[in-house]
């Protein structure tokens, strides 16, 4: 659980804890910061978050996951203070969101959060336009600025042409995507999604899931993004936290989860996962050879893709496929008995 060196951290947090019960911080402090559960039962006391600690590094997407309870949803909620932490410390570029006055907390939420939740709320009586243009209004840029910004987003979501509809006029993707659009106007430094696209249809949600992907690959935000969906979280995740009764039990990256689980917990929170899906080109391939094999190479694959894209370029061929990296030049060589034994092991 510790920060990677290598990146600057856009949100840190800290030792944060959420109790919910009469007298829960004085519970807190009185036990130094570890109160025990039972304890804790005693007094009648919820730990929703518990001594959670995690890093979300500049242009990275990443998830929380856990079941319904977990503590997943409340957590991301005390990263922006719409739920009060009981203790701990939350830093966002450079500032203890804790700690900074509410008129202060007011103004990173509106110019620097971008928020995106299940249900859309969008403002019924107003179009895509206004909808879109709404933040920016509440921040009290001008008409014709606010409204060109709006209009850039929504291009940027496949909406151009819809600016006059209203939210009744959309599909429940098109509605999804003007509140997409709304929350990246204010051009946040990082972005809140809460299960944004559970409550869309199975295609649909795939769809949005593109999209989203290719949304992050041009602007390229931090992002927390809350599922439940481990399918969802290995497309879209760079790093995932699996939480459970509020604490967070492991992080990592959706292929180091999956290979190397850290309790029965998160291996049985990954049981059904492809393994294919799951583990990169990279991790399998070997060294290139000082000759080519005898036959040449089956094709190329980049080393970022993942395992079930590479195996179908087996087929009708024994030959290995050979490894590019993102120069596109070769890095080593896949072989296809490596590919069987993975793809056999789930």
């Amino acid at each position: 659980m510790t920060a990677n060196p290598a990146r600057k951290a856009t949100l840190s947090l800290r030792s944060v804890w959420k109790l919910f019960g009469e007298g829960a911080g004085a519970v807190l402090r009185d036990t130094g910061g570890n109160p025990p559960p039972d304890l804790l039962r005693e007094h009648a006391i919820v730990a929703a978050v518990r001594d959670v600690s995690l890093d979300v590094h500049e242009g990275e997407c990443f998830v929380i996951m856990g079941l319904s309870g977990s503590g997943k949803s409340t957590l991301v909620r005390c990263m922006s203070r719409l739920i009060e932490p009981t203790a701990g410390e939350i830093v966002f570029n450079g500032e203890n969101l804790l700690s900074v006055s509410p008129q202060r907390l007011i103004e990173i939420r509106r110019h620097q959060m971008g928020m995106v939740f299940q249900h859309f709320a969008l403002l019924p009586h107003l179009s895509v336009l206004a909808n879109v243009a709404f933040p920016l209004e509440v921040q009290g840029v001008n008409r014709v600025e606010r409204e060109k910004r709006a209009r850039e987003m929504i291009e940027l979501v496949g909406l151009g042409g819809r600016e006059g509809f209203y939210p009744r006029e959309l599909s429940g993707g098109q509605q999804q995507r003007v509140g997409i659009a709304r929350s990246l106007a204010v051009e946040p430094g990082v972005w809140f999604l809460d299960e944004p696209f559970s409550a869309l249809d199975p295609l649909i949600r795939r769809e949005m899931q593109d999209e989203f992907m290719r949304l992050q690959a041009v602007l390229k935000k931090s992002i927390v993004f809350i599922t439940h969906d481990f399918d969802e979280a290995i497309r879209v995740a760079d790093r995932i936290a699996i939480m459970k009764d509020g604490a967070v039990v492991q992080i990592g990256s959706p292929e180091h989860i999956v290979m190397a689980p850290a309790d029965d917990y998160v291996a049985e929170f990954t049981r059904n996962v492809s393994k294919s899906k799951v583990v990169r080109v990279s991790a399998l391939m070997k060294p290139l050879p000082k000759r080519a094999p005898a036959g040449g190479y089956a094709g190329d694959i980049d080393a970022g893709a993942r395992i079930a894209d590479a195996a179908p370029l087996f087929l009708g061929a024994s030959k290995p496929l050979r490894v590019t990296g993102a120069d596109g030049k070769p890095i080593g060589r896949l072989e296809q008995s490596d590919v069987v034994k993975l793809m056999m092991q789930g």
